[in-house]
């Protein structure tokens, strides 16, 4: 046989054995499908329901309006969240600073009556929950900040001042922290400086104050055991 009739012999095979349909290409489709959709449920659990689930919310004891209050004194933040005279900070207000104005109702509100009722008149103090506090193995100075760096309370706080209302405390069920403290996106990316309350941030603004030429808003502390006893 000659060369060319072997070839067309082959070409007669090869046409007897037709090429089975493409099945591979189809599966591979299904996987990236797949794969595309889990990863879309993926990303909505993990930036959108999870959490959610994280945190559990909590409404503070009693309401309380900051803006009316402000109005009514003279120094501002200090007026309740002040400094002893050691220099530490007070803190939430105690009873014995809010029952000057409150020793009787004020008004006939739903809060005050609450706030009159179980904690005046029963001499109990309020149990605040505390948006930013810090782990116990973190150490941070008030009087070092708002004297020493002349940083303003909005500066880590917000616009507290302005508020009407107190928003939910919200939990880290695992940890047990306020969600201040990580921030409320789960990514970590901040518009304000009050977004968070993390390492980073601190590092972040310490690392901007000591690039000041003012010499005395430089911290020049960053070692360890400073933040963290």
């Amino acid at each position: 046989m000659s060369r060319s009739d072997d070839a067309q012999a082959k070409e007669i095979e090869g046409d007897a054995h037709p090429a089975a349909p493409p099945k591979a290409n189809g599966a591979v489709s299904y996987i990236i499908l797949f794969f595309i959709i889990g990863f879309a449920l993926s990303v909505a659990f993990g930036w959108g329901l999870f959490p959610r689930l994280l945190y559990s919310q909590k409404n503070q004891p009693v309401d309380f309006n900051h803006k009316l209050h402000v109005a009514l004194v003279d120094d501002g933040c200090q007026s309740c969240h002040f400094f002893r005279p050691d220099g530490t900070f007070a803190g939430s207000p105690r009873m014995a600073q809010c029952i000057d104005c409150h020793s009787e109702m004020q008004g006939q509100s739903e809060n005050e009556a609450i706030f009159f009722e179980q904690y005046v008149l029963k001499g109990h103090e309020v149990p605040w929950r505390v948006y930013a506090r810090q782990p116990d193995c973190v150490f941070f100075s008030h009087s070092a900040h708002v004297y020493g760096a002349k940083l303003d309370c909005v500066t880590c706080h917000g616009r507290t001042g302005d508020s009407e209302r107190l928003r939910p405390y919200e939990e880290n069920l695992i940890s047990g922290y306020s969600r201040d403290i990580w921030g409320h996106n789960i990514a970590g990316f901040k518009q304000n400086t009050w977004d968070r309350m993390k390492m980073d941030d601190c590092a972040e603004c310490h690392a901007r104050h000591d690039t000041l030429h003012d010499s005395s808003v430089q911290t020049g502390r960053d070692a360890c055991f400073v933040c963290h006893k």
